[in-house]
């Protein structure tokens, strides 16, 4: 078992905050992954995670891709995550949500948290109650509320980048799409999809996601272990991640792969160049989803709904951007997104240690050279 400093050295993270209050029943675990661009800022997933181990690895590998997202959509924050081991359903309360919120408290503004799977906007309430250092609130408290809606819109542009790339055309008009995760994200992409014509087929593990979706949109629901078998046009993830591995690839008959869900490729470069040597097109999951961080991001300045859209519209010339140098490099599209934002994180790397002033054989700071 790999040491927690090991861990954070694999990937390049800055710090990690274990929080522990027995009193409220607190278990969580705050990482920091680089706050090179911007101080750093991503969700509160609530999951009941069968080991402290899995809780580690899941925030580790989530805040690193914050910081990729974030640098991917030109925004200056940095990628950090936090996770509280429990059960949502069941675990939940006020003090437990305040008793987080004054460990965010406590980082003075290296990380600012959302909502996340497992989380809501009330959540986020009961955290803001401690700290300034929280979005996703509700619009009545001058916040976005849920951010599902911009990062559906997000996640519907950058398919259709993919299809714009692999097909050469621009409508989506009776293209078939396996949605697989209809909740708040994957509502709001098969919402888009419908009205454009597409004929959306659907699984999920919540009943009622299923039966909400198929009575307003006409979706065809399907088990959750049909959906890879599917022969339809495009595959679109929007549930949790590593769904994109050894068994499901090869069952795989679309030619685009463009989903909301974090982390889909369960081994990044093995699964990425398996889907590539399979000539099947994969739009890099956090360019895809950049939407939801996009829209709280826009509560820190003040929260402009059309804003939001506007920006989040850009995610589809951020695929072109992607697709086109993993073409002219010959690599897999998910190193192309990779290079294009760790050049921003270095581009402003160097920026920030131009300008810094250096140290004076005191050590003091001075601005003499």
């Amino acid at each position: 078992m790999q040491s927690v400093f090991e861990a954070m050295n694999a990937k390049d993270h800055e710090q990690v905050v274990v929080c522990n209050d027995p009193d409220t029943g607190l278990k969580a675990i705050i990482a920091i992954h680089d706050t090179t661009i911007g101080p750093a800022l991503g969700g509160c997933r609530m999951w009941n995670y069968e080991s402290e181990d899995d809780a580690l690895t899941d925030v580790l590998r989530l805040s690193r891709g914050m910081s990729y997202k974030a640098a991917i959509a030109s925004l200056n924050l940095g990628g950090g995550k936090a996770v509280i081991i429990g059960d949502a359903k069941k675990q939940k309360t006020e003090i437990l949500f305040r008793s987080f919120g004054r460990f965010v408290e406590g980082l003075n503004g290296r990380y600012i948290t959302a909502e996340d799977v497992g989380t809501t906007v009330t959540d986020m309430e009961w955290v803001r109650m401690e700290t300034q250092y929280v979005t996703g609130i509700s619009r009545a408290l001058g916040g976005s509320g849920d951010p599902s809606p911009v990062t559906g819109f997000g996640a519907f542009v950058g398919l259709k980048a993919a299809v714009k790339k692999q097909m050469g055309r621009d409508s989506i008009s009776g293209l078939k799409v396996a949605v697989q995760g209809v909740g708040h994200v994957g509502f709001h992409l098969v919402k888009h999809l419908s009205e454009e014509g597409a004929k959306v087929f659907i699984t999920d593990i919540v009943d009622e996601n299923i039966k909400r979706v198929v009575n307003e949109f006409g979706s065809e629901a399907v088990g959750p272990d049909d959906i890879y078998d599917l022969d339809v046009d495009i595959y679109a993830p929007c549930a949790l991640g590593a769904t994109l591995n050894d068994e499901t690839i090869p069952n795989l008959k679309c030619s685009i792969v463009a989903g909301a869900a974090n982390n889909q490729l369960k081994v990044e470069s093995e699964h990425g160049q398996m889907l590539k040597d399979r000539g099947i097109l994969y739009a890099p999951d956090y360019a895809v989803n950049a939407g939801g961080l996009i829209n709280v991001a826009n509560e820190i300045e003040g929260y402009n709904r059309e804003r939001a859209f506007s920006q989040a519209e850009g995610i589809y010339d951020i695929l072109l951007t992607i697709f086109k140098l993993a073409n002219k490099e010959n690599i897999p599209t998910h190193k192309a997104a990779n290079m294009v934002a760790e050049k921003r994180m270095e581009d402003i790397s160097k920026l920030k240690n131009f300008y810094l002033p250096k140290k004076n054989f005191m050590g003091k700071r001075d601005n003499n050279g």
